[in-house]
């Protein structure tokens, strides 16, 4: 195995010279345990550690896919190269971390299972966070042999997809797996994002042509899945390209700071031309959404998806700014008043 096939190119012989001048040795992030990870040279596979200034700095943590600079030896990470693309989410819990889930990936195929588990609602979020990353959103509709009407819920997603492609297949019969590759170059790493049950595992197994990730099947009675993948892994693939498998996600909460990215993934609501520039598309005159609402061109579930991660995605970016939130605070608690006012009159 080369470098190249590792997917490095010029960007990355750019980026990794002044590394380069300090004598040390270029290598990618297949697998990230907790403290202890696997990269892989181009010339051979090993375990490495760490070094303890990664820990103290507070700088970039190694994740899976990224590209980093070895030393002592080619046996510690001494940096990480700044990311070209990061698929990440706020980290469930009270820490509100960010946790990067997949490093340097140019394309993301976000998977939903034909089954009873289909929620279009989850596939916007995820689509949303890959246009933030930076990398290409393919929707992958598994399970179509489970699917009464195919036709009808690709239409659907098409609706939702803003331009990018949505493929349909069954991974477990073996039928349409090959639309994947159509969609990857030669040298270029992706990724299979979705929810446990929906069958990425099983895509892996087909596209390396062997069994090699374990699977299991979901609960009969609604179709959720139960987690195989317990890591994150970059596979080279014979077909010329990587794949990155991770496990499933329960939650995918959002980042601070995707306003543009929301807004492209639900380019049909913020790209309405309202009578008003600054249309807030809450029963103003002339407001093409609520327009669109009435003629049942645009989804209610959608709009409705659009408000909650708005309200999601500005409670985020006030938890950042500690002024926003001040002042939203101190908003909120004149309108209170003037409400208690407005009623104590009447």
């Amino acid at each position: 195995m080369t470098l190249e096939q590792l997917g490095w190119n010029v960007y990355w012989d750019g980026a990794f010279a002044p590394f380069l001048a300090e004598g040390l040795e270029p290598a990618r992030v297949m697998i990230a345990h907790r403290g202890r990870f696997t990269v892989h040279t181009g010339d051979a596979g090993r375990e490495v550690d760490p070094a303890g200034k990664l820990r103290s700095t507070g700088g970039l943590w190694p994740a899976t896919g990224d590209w980093v600079a070895l030393g002592a030896g080619g046996r510690r990470i001494e940096a990480v190269i700044p990311r070209r693309t990061c698929f990440a989410r706020t980290e469930p819990g009270e820490g509100g971390r960010e946790q990067v889930l997949a490093a340097n990936v140019d394309i993301a195929f976000l998977v939903a299972g034909l089954d009873g588990d289909f929620n279009p609602r989850r596939l916007e979020r995820y689509l949303h966070l890959t246009l933030q990353s930076g990398a290409r959103p393919v929707i992958v509709l598994n399970k179509s042999d489970l699917c009464d009407d195919l036709v009808a819920r690709i239409a659907e997603c098409n609706g939702m997809a803003c331009g990018c492609p949505v493929l349909a297949l069954s991974a477990l019969q073996g039928q349409g797996v090959h639309q994947i590759s159509a969609h990857v170059e030669p040298g270029e790493t992706a990724v299979l994002l979705g929810s446990s049950g929906v069958g990425k595992s099983t895509i892996v197994n087909r596209l390396l042509g062997y069994q090699r990730l374990a699977t299991r099947a979901v609960r009969a009675g609604d179709s959720r899945g139960r987690h195989t993948t317990t890591h994150r892994e970059l596979i080279p693939l014979d077909l010329g390209w990587l794949l990155m498998d991770v496990p499933g996600l329960r939650e995918l909460q959002l980042l601070p700071g995707g306003e543009s990215a929301l807004d492209n993934a639900f380019a049909d609501i913020t790209g309405a031309d309202c009578r008003f520039r600054d249309c807030s598309h809450s029963g103003e005159p002339g407001c093409a959404v609520a327009e669109a609402l009435a003629r049942g061109e645009i989804d209610e579930g959608r709009w409705a998806n659009y408000q909650k991660l708005r309200r999601e995605l500005d409670f985020l970016n006030r938890s950042e700014n500690p002024r926003a939130a001040a002042e939203y605070k101190r908003l909120t608690k004149v309108v209170h008043r003037r409400m208690r006012g407005f009623y104590h009159d009447s």
